[in-house]
């Protein structure tokens, strides 16, 4: 990532918006959205096939992780969106170790893209990379780009779910339902 290039874009961006130049309160401000952007948009640089460790497994029952707390920015707007996210898949010989999955979807977040697409790569990810029987991911979220302008829709959730291997056709309803069924918003044990 270039610094420079992101502290030029938000010089001009407080200039074109008609910021005053002599705000004491905005003289870092380039410097420290240059280093937010360098933090959150870290996924660019990132191979997500850095977490995967696997384990020999007799398991072929669904394994899910839910409720993973996560934010990326919306291509759209440049503006966050954040929730929670449900991995499920179905091994086939190895597990991956549970922080593996956080760790994996965590670095598809952190690029600017849409909802719809981030629920895809983490899938695809899953189910290419862990040779398994199939993969499940489910994406519950609020978009600020909905809150703070357009609609103004404080609270609207978007849910998004892509399914893999042996979850998809008739065949898979059934899969379908048990991973969707633990994708609820309830919370602790």
């Amino acid at each position: 990532m270039n610094k420079e290039k992101i502290r030029e874009a938000v010089t001009q961006l407080l200039d074109g918006i008609g910021h005053p130049k002599d705000d004491p309160n905005i003289t870092e401000t380039p410097d420290r959205v240059a280093k937010m952007f360098i933090d959150i948009m870290n996924g660019y640089n990132e191979d997500p096939s850095k977490h995967l460790k696997l384990f020999p497994s007799d398991n072929k029952e669904m394994v899910i992780v839910r409720n993973v707390p996560f934010y990326s920015y919306c291509a759209h707007h440049l503006q966050p969106f954040y929730g929670k996210l449900t991995i499920g898949y179905i091994p086939d010989g190895k597990v991956l170790g549970l922080s593996k999955l956080v760790r994996i979807s965590r670095v598809f977040a952190k690029r600017l893209q849409l909802q719809e697409d981030l629920t895809k790569q983490i899938a695809e990810f899953i189910f290419k990379n862990l040779n398994c029987r199939g993969a499940a991911v489910n994406i519950k979220s609020q978009h600020m780009c909905m809150v703070v302008r357009g609609v103004r829709s404080y609270g609207a959730e978007t849910v998004t779910t892509k399914f893999m291997g042996i979850f998809e056709g008739d065949q898979g309803r059934e899969l379908r339902d048990q991973f969707l069924s633990n994708t609820s918003d309830k919370e602790g044990y």
